[in-house]
This record gives structure tokens, sequence and C-alpha cells, in this order.
């Protein structure tokens, strides 16, 4: 075998299909779209991938029951006291620091500190929430606890300022 006689013949990229160009180019009068039908005509599109030729689509047959939170709900990294004990005495252990240790991965919307376990030092710790329990174990070992405040909702003003008409 020739190898340099491997990739004659073989495009790498094809030209496009030019339809509706006359008989001569085997594409012609209807332009390889048939006589008549809903997709013959200009700006017909094809349907979308649910649809089901006019038959009830699946997601409207099926009967939908109960509630769901989750557009809404807030993720948050549980961690319980009794894992802080990896930190160093007196360290501030906040979200960055959960994740550098391993105790908070992946995404979530905060931390959550609660009162499983017992504590042996003294540490500062910053998070969403914390449980009773769990500032009391802070506490009582020296340490102290900071919540960190949730962003505030963006104020929608539903009453748009009028356009003025004219202006001068």
């Amino acid at each position: 075998m020739d190898l340099s006689t491997v990739h004659v013949g073989v495009t790498r990229r094809k030209c496009k299909k030019r339809v509706g160009r006359g008989p001569g180019s085997g594409h012609g009068k209807t332009a390889s779209r048939g006589s008549k039908g809903q997709y013959a005509s200009a700006g017909a599109k094809m349907p979308h991938w649910s649809f089901e030729g006019g038959q009830m689509p699946l997601f409207r047959r099926v009967p939908k029951r109960g509630f769901s939170h989750a557009s809404w709900d807030k993720t948050y990294h549980v961690v319980n006291v009794g894992e802080l004990n990896s930190f160093e005495d007196g360290a501030t252990v906040d979200a960055a620091s959960l994740k550098a240790k391993g105790l908070a991965n992946g995404p979530a919307d905060g931390v959550r500190i609660l009162g499983n376990g017992e504590l042996t030092r003294k540490l500062v710790v910053k998070a969403h929430h914390f449980s009773k329990s769990a500032v009391q174990k802070i506490a009582d070992k020296g340490g102290s606890t900071e919540v960190i405040p949730q962003p505030k909702k963006p104020v929608r003003n539903k009453m748009k300022p009028r356009k003025p008409k004219h202006q001068i």
C-alpha cells in the first residue's frame, strides 16, 4: 500500500447541499421536500422532541401529586462539633477551612454546625446556622460562634415609575 495515496478522495469538510437550483442539479423543483405536506413549505419547523404526533403528551398524561419545595429550598453542609477537633487550638473555622479539611465538599448554600460529639479545642466558628447544643459546647471550651447572615432578598419594585409622555 502506498501511504501517499491513503487520503486521496477523502474530504474533511462536506459541501452544503444546494437545493432548488433547477432540474439539472438533481434537487430541483420541490428541492427534496416532496410535494405537499406540512414540511414542504418554507417556515415549517420539525416538531419538538417531546411531540407525540397529536397524541396527549406523556407529561400531561401522568398524574401529578404532592408538592415540592425543591425550587427554593437551600442545601447546607452539616458538620458536627466532634468533627471540628481536626483543627488546631485557637483556629478560625469557616466554610473555606472546612472545605480544605474535606468536611464540607460540593456545592451548598451554607454550613450548619450541629452538636453531636465532644469538642476538645478552643475554636472561633463562623457558620450560617448553629444548633443550641453546638453553641453550648463551643462556648464551654472558651470558643466563640459567629452567625453569617443570609444575603438579603432583592427588592422588586412592582409599581414601576411611569415614563413621562413628553420630553422637553
